[in-house]
C-alpha cells in the first residue's frame, strides 16, 4: 500500500503504525489528511481508532480497510466517523480513488459495498414503506443539505457553505431527518449512499 501512494503524484505517506493505539498516537502528534484504517488491528480495533482520531481531529479523513462485506460494520465504521470502507481484496483498485474521493470531501465504498447497500435500501423500503420512498418530499434546500451531511461536514459547514445560520441547518436537518425516517449520522450517510447522492 504504501508503494501504491507514494507513486501518486500529490501524496506523501508521512507515518505508519503497528497496532491501534500507536495509530492513534501518530494521528495525534502528525494530524495527516487522511489515515488509512484497518479495521483488525492490535490493542485497539480500527473502528474505534477511527472515532477517537476524528473525535480529536474534524478535519481528518478516514479510510477503513476490511475482510467484511457486512452492512453492520460498515455502519459501524460511518457511525465512528469514517469516510470510506474498502475490502481488502479490492485494495489495489479502489486505495487511490478512496483516498481522491475523501480528500475531496466525498464518500468511497468498495463496488461490493455499494451493490450490498443498494440491496440493503431495497428490501429495507419494501419491508418499512412499501414501494414509497420519502426522497421526493424534501425540500431543494433539505437535499442540499442531506447531500452535505452525507459528505461529511459539520452543521457549521454546511452553514457556511449554505451561507445560512447553524440553527437554519439544524432545522432542516432534523426535518429531512423525520421525512425520511433517519434517527443519526449514520443513516444520513447510508440513505445518501444508496440512493446515489454520494458514492
Amino acid at each position: 500500500m504504501r508503494a501504491l501512494l507514494e507513486a501518486e503524484p500529490g501524496f506523501d505517506v508521512v507515518a505508519e503504525a503497528a497496532d491501534g493505539h500507536e495509530a492513534l498516537s501518530v494521528c495525534g502528534t502528525l494530524r495527516p489528511d487522511v489515515a488509512i484504517i484497518d479495521i483488525a488491528m492490535p490493542k485497539l480495533n480500527g473502528i474505534e481508532v477511527a472515532a477517537r482520531a476524528v473525535r480529536a481531529d474534524r478535519k481528518l479523513r478516514v479510510v477503513v480497510l476490511s475482510m467484511y462485506a457486512d452492512e453492520a460494520y460498515v455502519l459501524r465504521t460511518l457511525a465512528a466517523g469514517a469516510h470510506a470502507y474498502l475490502l481488502k481484496d479490492g485494495t489495489d483498485e479502489d486505495l487511490i480513488p478512496a483516498v481522491r474521493a475523501v480528500t475531496a470531501g466525498r464518500s468511497f465504498f468498495s463496488p461490493a459495498i455499494a451493490r450490498l447497500l443498494a440491496e440493503a435500501e431495497r428490501v429495507h423500503h419494501l419491508r418499512r414503506r412499501g414501494m414509497d420512498d420519502s426522497y421526493h418530499l424534501l425540500t431543494d434546500r433539505e437535499k442540499d443539505v442531506l447531500q452535505l451531511l452525507a459528505e461529511g461536514r459539520s452543521n457549521k459547514e454546511v452553514a457556511a457553505l449554505l451561507n445560512v445560520g447553524v440553527s437554519t441547518v439544524e432545522t432542516h436537518r432534523g426535518s429531512l431527518m423525520q421525512k425520511l425516517d433517519l434517527h443519526n449520522t449514520a443513516e444520513i450517510v447510508l440513505y445518501a449512499v444508496r440512493k446515489r447522492i454520494v458514492v
